[in-house]
């Protein structure tokens, strides 16, 4: 981990940084990061969301989530969110640092896998996941928008 680096779990104090940085993710005016959601997802056993800061300053941020499964008995499998590294600090081990906390909790949380997606668009971030061991070519994700959901009630 780079020297100026220290990644962590998220605070209620880090929301405006993640926002900045979701903003840098996606051109989207509904991005709303509140310091009490960071807060709850801090309590959340399941979920882990991780900042990498540089004394105050918030530089990189992922979101890692443990799934129950019963394929594998009791091991669950993990989903990877909203990996982002402040453009001005890429390049020079955040992310990589970033990786190897998702990948130790994994680890400790007995995970079968880590899964991500990554926009299409994104090829120098998915050169980044595959150098950090993540393979691109053995699945293929589908992603269906809340817009997009059925709205025809259930006929249970």
């Amino acid at each position: 981990m780079p020297s100026f680096v220290q990644v962590r779990p998220a605070e209620a104090a880090d929301a405006k940084g993640i926002e900045t940085l979701y903003r840098e993710l996606v051109a989207n005016p509904a991005v709303n990061v509140t310091a009490e959601r960071v807060a709850e997802v801090g309590l959340d056993a399941n979920t882990v969301l991780l900042v990498a800061d540089r004394g105050a300053e918030v530089i990189g941020t992922a979101l890692l989530s443990m799934c129950m499964d019963v394929m594998f008995q009791s091991q669950p499998f993990a989903v990877l969110e909203n990996v982002v590294v402040n453009r001005g600090h890429r390049g020079l081990g955040v992310g990589t640092a970033l990786m190897r906390e998702v990948e130790r909790i994994a680890l400790e949380r007995e995970c079968s896998k880590i899964m991500l997606f990554s926009s299409v668009s994104r090829t120098d971030a998915h050169r980044f996941f595959m150098r950090t061991g993540f393979q691109g070519e053995h699945k293929r994700g589908f992603i269906k928008y809340r817009r997009h959901f059925a709205t025809a009630p259930s006929t249970r």
